[in-house]
């Protein structure tokens, strides 16, 4: 499958199962022995896709993904994306703060035969528990005496 045709898939990916909640679509576009290589501990597969999309758009009731930039290359798709909202719903074991958070994502996603196969996954959570309160941010050493 051409690399165009990669990109339109993963593009639905995102806005249909991420942003507009169609869970079913994950069952078309993902392999069920898709590999999931992000440290989430959501699973592989369809269903692993669909327990992490749920959860996002849980914990954030306006929630949205936004791909920022996208670079294709054969059967792999390099993505950075933007997403979160207002957080109304427990966030990995946090609970809601009402604040609004965004967190930045850098996936990988590997194409075969019109199904994504693997995914790796950077979401920077720090910045996102910074944002909703839950951590204070790292404070920078006092300038040293000389």
């Amino acid at each position: 499958m051409a690399g165009h045709d990669n990109e339109k898939l993963y593009r639905r990916l995102i806005d249909e199962v991420f942003n507009q909640g169609r869970m079913d679509v994950a069952d078309e576009l993902v392999a069920p022995d898709c590999v999931e290589h992000q440290a989430s501990g959501m699973g592989d597969g369809p269903e692993g896709v669909k327990r992490i999309a749920t959860t996002l758009r849980n914990a954030y009731a306006d929630f949205t993904l936004t791909i920022e930039d996208l670079a294709v290359d054969g059967d792999r798709i390099w993505a950075r994306q933007r997403g979160g909202g207002k957080n109304v719903g427990s966030f990995f074991g946090h609970p809601p703060t009402g604040n609004t958070g965004y967190i930045e994502v850098f996936d990988v996603v590997r194409f075969e035969d019109g199904k994504v196969v693997e995914h790796w996954g950077v979401p920077d959570q720090l910045s996102m528990l910074i944002q909703l309160g839950l951590v204070a941010p790292p404070r920078r050493p006092a300038a040293a005496q000389v």
